[in-house]
């Protein structure tokens, strides 16, 4: 981690842009704090709050205090708090390092996840094998004909294969949605498909379901549990004890999806 910290820091040590005039949320200070033996950068922002709250993302660590809270007592607060920001920050740093990892490299050859085998991109401009998927690996793995010449460049590779995934998705998600929506004594208005990078669906009051197009990286489970979770939302609209015994009798080990599925991260496409 201490690699990771010091770039942290180098980037909290470069000048911070004005605040813009007007009317809106107050400037954010850098600051560090040594928590378990580690220096932890963190912004702090002061807002009209009566606690202090802490949150832990890609970004980093981010505090937000009351106004007249002392510095002293934000650093206490921190420190009870140490072995799970440092541990917060390590689980960031691990998922950072898997989506890098994953990173597509969009040419001839490339693999990236189709329902939780590899897919394997292949580049052929004759009609006879456009954008066709062929099942064809021992593990399950397959292989997508794209219908693009050799030299084809790495956004037209990356936009072909883009368009045949919201094709499959638009078919998978519509076949597992006619398939749950009746056991669960619902019905959905429309389907929406999102490329959102945090996201991977939402239910409205009206009966539309938003489903992320990326769940196509997932094994069918995976996707199934999205799936029943956003139906569920049309009976109850929250997450209260009642929300997840509805997601249970559908996906009992959905504690366990879940998991798995904050744990592996989908590829990044840029």
């Amino acid at each position: 981690m201490a690699s990771w910290v010091q770039q942290v820091l180098a980037w909290l040590d470069a000048p911070a842009p004005p605040p813009a005039a007007g009317v809106g949320p107050r400037p954010q200070a850098r600051r560090e704090v040594l928590l378990a033996g580690q220096r932890v950068p963190y912004r702090l922002q002061r807002a009209r709050r009566k606690s202090i709250g802490m949150t832990v993302g890609a970004d980093g660590l981010a505090v937000r205090a009351p106004s007249g809270v002392t510095l002293a007592t934000i650093d206490a607060a921190l420190q009870e708090k140490a072995d799970w920001i440092v541990r917060k920050l390590g689980e960031v740093q691990q998922r950072q390092r898997l989506q890098e990892a994953a990173r597509i490299v969009w040419q001839a050859g490339a693999q990236l996840p189709y329902l939780g085998a590899p897919l394997t991109l292949r580049l052929d401009a004759t009609q006879r094998r456009r954008q066709q998927l062929l099942h064809s690996d021992a593990d399950g793995g397959a292989q997508l004909f794209l219908g693009l010449a050799q030299d084809a460049q790495p956004a037209q590779i990356r936009d072909a294969t883009q368009a045949w995934f919201l094709r499959q998705a638009r078919s998978h998600f519509d076949a597992r949605l006619a398939h749950f929506a009746p056991q669960l004594g619902v019905q959905h208005s429309r389907l929406r498909l999102s490329g959102a990078a945090t996201r991977w669906g939402s239910a409205r009051s009206d009966g539309s379901i938003m489903l992320n197009w990326r769940l196509l990286h997932y094994r069918p489970a995976l996707i199934d549990y999205v799936v029943v979770h956003e139906l569920s939302h049309l009976r109850v609209m929250d997450h209260s004890p009642q929300f997840w015994r509805i997601v249970a009798t559908l996906v009992p080990d959905y504690a366990q999806l879940r998991q798995q599925l904050r744990a592996q991260p989908a590829p990044p496409w840029d």
